[in-house]
């Protein structure tokens, strides 16, 4: 016989490919790195701007000394002006710069064609009649500096390449090349460095909640990093916390649950046996039927609380919301417990208003919430201690429209024991064996019951010595 088909993990759905992720460390590094890359290349092009601003600045200002000082020296002597420009040509001449003459009538001689063309350019021709000019010009395809002055015959412009310190440009901007790629070098690794001193928590982290995945409570994170890396490890942790004692009370309450139901089975079981061995006489097996059927009973009603507990947190719960007279409400219950009260020599006072009070509710979950605590309430009642059963209107007016108490002069809770009153199985555990319980399950349903009907539950000690339990109702129902 063939065997089941063996199938593997299911397939993303169409046009949802997996995306592989990227880690911290990788995107912090990344970032670093194109934060420093960024950095970099402005500091980069703003430093090659700088250098070639300021060798343009200084070759202009040498350019400029040098012309004002072959003026000051045809001025001394203005026969020999001849011979001093011809001496200052052949000298620049390996300096790349050009000497042109300028006539009297602004004309232009002397020098080369593109030093000539410069200057013509930026306006050399006016440097005559103790005139100056400084300017500069494209020409052979590539900027030019002039500087022209007037001296008594005329006046003379140097004229010189801008980039006439191409040379030192060039080791300036590679050494500043070399400086930005130490600087990315350094960067890839501080990138590197900080991407594990900020992953290192998270990676710590995250294996622990795998491990709490796995079914570990006993591991801690420790809390390091920045602030908020710690932050993240202490709520980790404090999930952890928050786990193991919520996982510990559900042991306890699954425990004292099957207790309370291993009880009446056992009775059951054992009446039943005794049935079936024949043991029981016709005259006692009315009595035995009764018993049998009592302990049913209390199984009955305790899986139904277990099962309307699970039915709250379902969307499928339900409520049958409509007009309710409260005090009749309360009146009909009296008549239904004044028996068992009087049985159980425990007056039941009924406080309720002469005229009604309307409500829209359930009110089949609101007596099932009533009866639960008033069943709550008798369970530990000493014989003389009052049952109460009271009602009054809302006077504050909406969102509320009445409040009913369930009080007792019974022993009553300690004082850290009203704001857990309400957690399943909680006061079971605390009393457990120092006063009658049941498994825990009433006011964690009542609870569950009055939040659905828009209202609110309450425990406080009452004015009687026990436990008053205050419920609100709303005016209306909110939709579930």
């Amino acid at each position: 016989m063939a065997g089941p088909p063996v199938t593997g993990p299911p397939a993303p759905p169409p046009g949802r490919a997996r995306r592989t992720r990227t880690t911290l460390a990788v995107r912090v590094t990344l970032l670093v790195i194109a934060v420093a890359v960024l950095v970099a290349t402005v500091a980069a092009v703003v430093g090659v701007l700088l250098v070639r601003r300021s060798l343009l600045d200084i070759s202009t200002e040498a350019l400029s000394d040098r012309a004002d000082l072959v003026a000051t020296q045809i001025a001394a002597d203005p026969a020999a002006a001849a011979d001093i420009l011809a001496a200052t040509a052949r000298a620049l001449d390996g300096q790349q710069t050009g000497v042109v003459l300028i006539g009297p009538d602004g004309s232009l001689a002397g020098g080369d064609q593109v030093a000539r063309r410069a200057a013509r350019q930026a306006g050399a021709s006016d440097a005559v009649g103790g005139r100056s000019v400084s300017g500069r010009a494209s020409a052979g395809g590539e900027l030019q500096l002039v500087e022209a002055r007037s001296t008594t015959t005329g006046g003379f412009a140097l004229v010189t390449p801008a980039d006439v310190a191409a040379e030192t440009r060039r080791t300036v901007e590679g050494r500043l090349i070399w400086a930005v790629a130490a600087g990315l070098v350094a960067a890839l690794l501080i990138g590197l460095l900080i991407a594990r001193v900020v992953s290192a928590p998270l990676r710590r982290t995250a294996d622990l909640a795998r491990q709490m995945g796995h079914g570990a409570r006993d591991v801690r994170v420790p809390v390091a990093g920045p602030r908020e890396v710690a932050d993240v490890s202490i709520a980790v942790n404090e999930l952890a916390d928050a786990l193991q004692h919520s996982e510990s009370r559900q042991r306890d309450f699954l425990a004292s649950v099957s207790h309370e139901l291993r009880t009446p089975l056992a009775g059951i079981s054992g009446q039943a046996q005794a049935l079936a061995d024949g043991l029981v006489g016709a005259a006692e097996q009315a009595e035995v039927g009764g018993l049998i059927q009592g302990e049913a009973v209390r199984m009955e009603r305790l899986i139904s609380d277990l099962l309307d507990l699970a039915r709250l947190g379902a969307d499928r719960f339900t409520l049958d919301v409509q007009p309710v007279d409260l005090t009749a409400l309360l009146d009909e219950m009296a008549q239904v417990w004044r028996p068992r009260c009087d049985s159980a020599g425990v007056p039941l006072v009924l406080d309720v208003p002469p005229s009604p009070v309307p409500a829209r509710t359930d009110p089949r979950r609101l007596r099932q919430v009533l009866d639960g605590l008033a069943d709550n309430a008798l369970r530990v009642l000493p014989a003389g201690g009052p049952l109460v059963l009271s009602l009054r209107a809302e006077t504050a007016g909406p969102p509320w429209a009445a409040v009913l108490q369930v009080r007792d002069g019974g022993p009553g809770l300690a004082p850290e024991d009203y704001p857990v009153a309400f957690l399943p199985g909680e006061l079971h555990r605390r009393y457990r064996g120092r006063r009658p319980t049941g498994a825990g399950l009433g006011l964690a349903l009542a609870h569950g019951l009055v939040q659905r009907l828009g209202g609110t539950i309450a425990a406080s000690p009452a004015p009687e010595g026990g436990v008053a339990m205050t419920i609100r109702l709303p005016s209306d129902v909110p939709t579930p």
